[in-house]
């Protein structure tokens, strides 16, 4: 691609690179220009005008962006491109789930020219219908056929997004001393709400292993939480003892995600099983949240999963901490 001023006889056709202000209106940046322009731009008294003209090869921003998205997403089902305009066309989700993301090709595609750009939300980031997932934009007016080409090479299939696959959650919560109200209920119906799932209602029971593990048998939801109105301490204490009397298996304790330490996960014939911290009667985000949506939408959570939450896992203070991580001077 040339760029530069030239003399308006050179300039028929070629590519305006700044707004022109004329007396009788406005030439937009990225206009192509006419004879009438030029006739136009000669009435206001210029002689040169700066602009862009592709070479032999070259690829418009426009068909360039658009070329790219349809390699990053392919046929991948939820996300639709939308119409591009100045080099960039945006990926946008059309249901509820979480981004997945290939960040090694994605990087590949930034590193084959300057101005070959994508831009994303964070791998397993939670969108919802209308959210944007991501946005090609070609800074240039123009770029290389063959740099384009490495783009649409390095990056077919990098985006797409995690659909949920289980349909519907329930809830037991243990009450022990002073009632603590619905908070607990209402936040996990409103996290399910935003990925489409439904939310099969709530068990609340004594704070005793027996208590919980019928609770447990009692429901074919395939995902089973358990609020305690005592918080979990260790993998021995009330609740996952719970989840071992009733035939399943307690897989990891804590996590380094704060809030939200207190989560632990377990298996219940083949069904997840996910001990709430605390925290999760808020619905501020807090490492429930990123463990919740993984099992929902079909991913393997593991305790090296949970381990490298912890970059990253410094979350916002919330209202209703009993111990603020720093006390006020």
């Amino acid at each position: 691609m040339k760029f530069g001023a030239v003399p308006l006889a050179d300039a028929l056709g070629a590519i305006l690179a700044h707004r022109e202000v004329l007396p009788g209106g406005t030439l937009a940046k990225g206009h192509a220009l006419t004879a009438h322009d030029l006739s136009s731009l000669a009435d206001a008294g210029l002689s040169h005008v700066t602009v862009a003209r592709l070479d032999p090869g070259d690829v418009d921003e426009d068909a360039a962006a658009t070329r790219l998205a349809r390699a990053l997403v392919g046929d991948a089902p939820g996300l639709r491109l939308s119409v591009a305009a100045t080099g960039r066309v945006n990926v946008i989700a059309d249901v509820p789930g979480l981004a997945a993301l290939d960040a090694s090709a994605l990087h590949a595609v930034n590193l084959t020219h300057p101005m070959i750009t994508v831009a994303t939300v964070p791998d397993l980031h939670r969108m919802e219908p209308g959210g944007l997932v991501a946005t090609i934009k070609i800074i240039a007016y123009a770029v290389a056929g063959r740099d384009l080409d490495a783009a649409v090479a390095a990056g077919r299939g990098a985006v797409a997004l995690h659909r949920p696959v289980i349909d519907r959650v329930a809830l037991i919560e243990t009450r022990i001393g002073r009632d603590l109200g619905d908070k607990g209920m209402r936040s996990l119906a409103l996290r399910l709400d935003r990925l489409g799932v439904a939310f099969t209602g709530r068990t609340r029971v004594k704070h005793e292993p027996q208590a919980i593990a019928d609770a447990l048998k009692s429901t074919d939801a395939p995902l089973l939480c358990i609020l305690t109105g005592s918080a979990t301490s260790d993998i021995r204490d009330t609740a996952p003892a719970a989840v071992r009397l009733a035939g399943g298996t307690v897989t990891h304790f804590g996590m380094p995600v704060d809030p939200g330490n207190l989560l632990f996960l377990g298996d219940l014939q083949g069904r997840p099983v996910v001990g709430l911290p605390g925290c999760a009667r808020s619905p501020a985000l807090n490492g429930a949240d990123w463990v919740l949506e993984r099992l929902l939408c079909g991913l393997t959570v593991t305790p090296a999963t949970i381990a490298a939450m912890g970059v990253g896992g410094l979350l916002k203070e919330i209202p209703s901490r009993p111990r603020p991580r720093q006390s006020a001077d």
